[in-house]
């Protein structure tokens, strides 16, 4: 079977069935799914009923069960992104969500509802940009993986070869994989960023690419998904490769980014920085172990770059993480820990060359992946660095741009490309592609994690700290308080629910939407915007003594106060917490 997918296809609609039919030249395969049976089989074109209602789609997403039954999702817009040496990779834009059942006259006025909800949980998650696809290439591995496949690899659907780390439509294509014949109907489809550019360098032109892939393990939302789970998997976990092609080489860097690998969590109590747990009965060696096992199976020697601060609530983690390493005595794994704050304070942000200078030998000895135009491999990276900070957004972006840029100045001058003695900081037009594509992809990252736009962007941008990037991220910061706090229990549910931790019985007895709310969730925020409105109040219609007015004044601001700190104190009852998550998930 040859590595693609079907790039153009319809889609006829039946009150019985839907057909999605092959459009590619010569392609005579039509895929039908019983809307009663939900069974699943290939036919041909000349099955298609003319009474069928006929529109446009560009891939099947997959299939979910909900209250009310099964759902189709399929791609109904796409962007072109670029051209991957001659494949053309998509941006998909805007989906639909099809149900099967043609009534929901089955369901009760609740299961209604919670159908309602579970949709808009689903359609969430379609509307966080970054999902992409080619029907040509596979895109989940680094062009080092796919150097070193073996004849019958090539041959694989691509569904079958994909890296399932970072397959994000995997459970909803869970029907389809298992049936071999339909898998050019099945397409992979990608979480995260890509970017390509055709650049020149002294009259020299060349692509640069960048592509950060998602990994859907241990996936979701900044402050509920911490650490690591008992398989090892990191939240936030994201690789990133940068891809150069000149002349038919190629050349490739590839980073990894991921929270610190112990069981720890930091969950939403309205504080602006809530307090980071560290598990005190967990065994932390054993899953730290597991995740850098697979670490090192996939890419070899580890450098951990951790920049959180070494003071602070931050402290313990830096601590438990480096004594970690310690206990592991494993020669593949260097640790190094740079307090980013401390050290970049007062906007000096110069001093992140300490940390260049400091892995430089390391980073000339990981080298990157080199293929020349006759295909023949002329060196292999052999290792990755592996950043983190906190949430492994903005702090480390910064820095895995700055370890690109080094690795690219060498891929480069090794191509032909730059001159001996040049500097890549020094070819302004190339320098401004280069450092907006590593914003946007923090900004992506962070929109995906964080719900907001990164911080520190400004940095990557210019290559300096400005006073407006100042005041932008604290309205970042600002908005991702918010969401944090506010929003983030119904986009931790939709995640796990697109992503299969989480799965619909419409037999169950008592729906885990349906928890009722403590009393005093929704009285005291009533009393304090009460008690706040009649202090203004008493303000603006002052009495003829100011010691009445006072005394009221005085009562109801106290009471909106006090109300406020009750609030507080209570944090963790008033936020939007997770209700379909299993408990260990987030623990």
């Amino acid at each position: 079977m040859a590595a693609t997918t079907y790039e153009r296809l319809k889609l006829h609609i039946t009150p019985e069935k839907f057909y999605v039919e092959a459009c590619d030249d010569g392609a005579n395969d039509v895929l039908i799914i019983d809307r009663v049976s939900t069974e699943v089989t290939l036919s041909v074109k000349k099955d298609i009923p003319p009474s069928a209602v006929t529109r446009p789609i560009f891939g099947i997403l997959g299939t979910i069960h909900l209250v009310a039954g099964n759902y189709l999702i399929v791609i109904t817009k796409k962007k072109k992104i670029g051209e991957f040496f001659n494949h053309v990779i998509w941006k998909a834009t805007d989906f639909d969500v099809l149900s099967y059942k043609k009534t929901m006259l089955h369901l009760t006025d609740i299961q209604l509802q919670d159908n309602k909800t579970f949709l808009a949980m689903i359609n969430h998650v379609l509307t966080v940009d970054g999902f992409y696809f080619s029907t040509t290439y596979d895109l989940t591995h680094t062009l080092q993986r796919l150097s070193n496949t073996s004849p019958e690899f090539q041959e694989m659907s691509l569904l079958e070869r994909a890296d399932q780390r970072f397959v994000w439509n995997g459970h909803l294509l869970r029907e389809l994989s298992a049936q071999p014949e339909v898998h050019r109907f099945a397409l992979p489809v990608l979480h995260g960023f890509i970017t390509m550019h055709s650049c020149s360098i002294n009259g020299k032109y060349f692509d640069w690419i960048l592509i950060s892939r998602r990994s859907c393990f241990r996936a979701g939302v900044r402050y509920y998904v911490r650490g690591i789970d008992s398989e090892g998997h990191a939240a936030n976990f994201v690789e990133t490769e940068q891809i150069v092609h000149y002349n038919g080489s190629r050349a490739s860097f590839v980073q990894t980014r991921g929270s610190i690998p112990l069981y720890w969590s930091q969950r939403p109590n309205l504080k602006y920085k809530p307090q980071p747990l560290i598990n005190k009965v967990a065994n932390h060696l054993d899953g730290f172990q597991r995740h850098f096992d697979s670490q090192v199976i996939i890419y070899g020697k580890q450098i951990i770059i951790n920049l959180v601060n070494q003071k602070g609530s931050e402290k313990p983690l830096e601590q438990a993480f480096a004594a970690m390493v310690s206990s592991l005595a494993n020669g593949m794994i260097r640790y190094i820990a740079f307090d980013f704050h401390k050290e970049c304070k007062n906007m000096r942000w110069d001093r992140l060359s300490i940390l260049l200078d400091q892995v430089a030998e390391m980073q000339d000895e990981l080298s990157y992946f080199l293929v020349d135009s006759a295909g023949m491999v002329v060196s292999n990276q052999e290792g990755v660095f592996r950043s983190n900070c906190m949430d492994c957004l903005d702090r480390t972006n910064v820095i895995q741009s700055l370890l690109a840029r080094r690795s690219l100045q060498a891929q480069l001058q090794r191509l032909g490309v730059l001159h001996v003695g040049q500097k890549l900081e020094e070819q302004d037009e190339f320098e401004k592609i280069y450092k907006n594509a590593w914003a946007d992809n923090a900004n992506a990252c962070a929109k995906q994690y964080a719900g907001t736009g990164a911080l520190k962007t400004d940095f990557t941008r210019t290559g300096k700290r400005t006073q407006l990037g100042l005041l932008m991220d604290g309205w970042n910061s600002l908005i991702r308080y918010y969401k944090n706090n506010f929003s983030d229990g119904f986009r931790q549910d939709s995640i796990d629910l697109f992503l299969g931790n989480y799965s619909v019985d419409e037999l169950e007895s008592h729906s885990p939407l349906s928890v009722p709310r403590d009393l005093k969730f929704l009285a005291l925020p009533i009393i304090m915007v009460v008690a706040f409105s009649m202090c203004i109040i008493c303000l603006l219609m002052a009495g003829d003594t100011w010691t009445e007015t006072l005394a009221y004044v005085l009562f109801w601001a106290v009471a909106s106060i006090g109300t406020f700190f009750i609030i507080l104190y209570n944090g963790k009852d008033f936020v939007d917490a997770p209700r379909l998550v299993q408990k260990e998930k987030i623990d």
